[in-house]
């Protein structure tokens, strides 16, 4: 099986907040040509601060863009099951290849609530559902077991993992290969080639919009079973993570890094990060020191 690299896709603004659709459309086209997937409205796509119609809407742009050249998977979780379910039931409308889920926010969740949740969603689309397990920022953590029993409805396909711990990613590869038809996609993007071989479908970055080249080179060497080349890749790939991130809150680092690559992506909706002269110097000097800018 080929594996595939997913960008975690921006969202572009314009200077008064609005989304901009063009300039998004850009971006979806700047990671086809260097080889990657797109999923968007996840976390590096400020989907928290995106209206339900807004959504919709940019799910309908992206696909159009990437008129079925490469897959689109898009993120429906909310708090509520309820609004999930609508999310879900327009981009299955839309006609995604993927529907993920992040697990709810803000209301704490038993495992058995979790398991109500995702399958109601998984019953409500024909669209493969993907869990999404973010436990840093929902506070909601998919335990092993839970993806287990979710693994065994038809229509949940698998899991992005980005809790960032290596024993969960191994306990939910135990899962993949258990149960047909469930893939793991790794989310930490210092794991991507150690999930890749030890039997990870693939991966989905937040880090790709800044390098995307590097991250679809770790996939197609490692797709073409060059070990040392897809070393090499990932190892640019981490020290890059290492450095960007350790200057702040990595969803917001990464849209600040694209933005002085490119300044059309706009800066996020408030509250988010705010335009830092001396932080933008720092990240500009990494960005040289990779060549990127």
């Amino acid at each position: 099986m080929t594996k595939k690299a997913f960008v975690a896709l921006v969202t572009c603004f314009n200077e008064d907040e609005t989304i901009n659709f063009g300039a998004t459309r850009a971006q979806v086209r700047r990671q086809i040509e260097a080889g990657n997937n797109i999923m968007c409205a996840g976390t590096n796509g400020d989907f928290t601060a995106l209206t339900f119609e807004e959504k919709v809407r940019l799910t309908e742009e992206v696909v159009d863009e990437v008129a079925g050249r490469v897959k689109v998977i898009v993120n429906a979780g909310m708090p509520a099951t309820f609004e999930t379910l609508k999310l879900a039931r327009e981009f299955d409308r839309i006609g995604v290849d993927g529907i993920a889920v992040i697990t709810p926010f803000f209301i704490a969740c038993t495992q058995d609530g979790l398991i109500r949740h995702f399958t109601a969603v998984a019953d409500a689309v024909t669209t493969p559902v993907y869990l999404y397990d973010i436990p840093a920022r929902t506070q909601n953590h998919i335990e092993p077991e839970t993806a287990r029993a979710l693994a065994r409805h038809g229509n949940i396909a698998g899991i992005k993992d980005s809790g960032g711990a290596r024993e969960t990613l191994e306990a939910y590869l135990g899962v993949a290969r258990e149960i047909d038809g469930f893939d793991v996609y790794s989310g930490p993007d210092h794991l991507v080639l150690w999930a890749l071989q030890n039997g990870a479908a693939g991966c989905i970055s937040g880090l790709g919009n800044a390098m995307p080249r590097v991250l679809a080179g770790i996939l197609g060497a490692c797709n073409a079973g060059d070990i040392d080349e897809a070393e090499k890749q990932q190892a640019t790939f981490s020290a890059f993570r290492t450095d960007l991130y350790a200057l702040g809150f990595a969803p917001a680092m990464v849209k600040r890094a694209l933005y002085l690559q490119d300044a059309s992506v706009g800066a996020s909706r408030q509250p988010a990060l705010l335009p830092d002269s001396a932080q933008d110097a720092r990240i500009a000097d990494i960005l040289r020191r990779y060549n990127l800018l």
